[in-house]
């Protein structure tokens, strides 16, 4: 009544593959090569396609000249259009290395122009412009009823000019 272990464990195991395991306990293997089992499959006869089909199958081996016309001329579009995307990327490659190159010497030429600039700026003497202004040529400093102001609707500027002689 009572069953060990491993029987246990062995009759669960039957249980869970059933018909399989039952099949094997009736065959005995000897020796050490195990036989080969007839499972009783037949093979399907061999069938004639129909000529129709065995025709068309045929057509679709060859290739007709009109479809390697076709296939010719495709591949040398597809060649041509690569050709040609190379060529613009080569010199979409070339203008932006152009472009950076003439910025920066636009950079450097407005580095240059700000330095001089400056220079000149700081070499200017004012006492020495409105001593000559007003001892060489004559100016003189504006007086109250020469001034005029005007306000303009835009942004533009206005030019003024009076004469003595007009």
């Amino acid at each position: 009544m009572s069953q060990n272990r491993r029987s246990y464990n062995r009759a669960a195991y039957d249980k869970n593959r059933r018909g399989t395991v039952s099949r094997r306990q009736n065959e005995y293997i000897y020796g050490n090569t195990v036989r080969k089992l007839d499972f009783g499959w037949e093979e399907a006869p061999v069938r004639r396609p129909d000529p129709k089909v065995r025709k068309n199958r045929e057509r679709a081996r060859h290739m007709s000249a009109g479809y390697v016309l076709f296939l010719a001329a495709a591949l040398c579009t597809c060649a041509w259009i690569l050709v040609n995307y190379i060529q613009l990327q080569s010199e979409l490659t070339a203008m932006t290395k152009t472009v950076a190159r003439r910025e920066s010497e636009l950079n450097q030429l407005k580095l240059a122009n700000d330095e001089e600039y400056n220079r000149i700026i700081s070499s200017i003497n004012l006492e020495e412009v409105r001593r000559i202004a007003m001892g060489e040529l004559g100016m003189v400093y504006a007086e109250e009823g020469q001034i005029i102001t005007y306000e303009g609707n835009r942004s533009d500027y206005m030019r003024k000019v009076t004469g003595k002689g007009k």
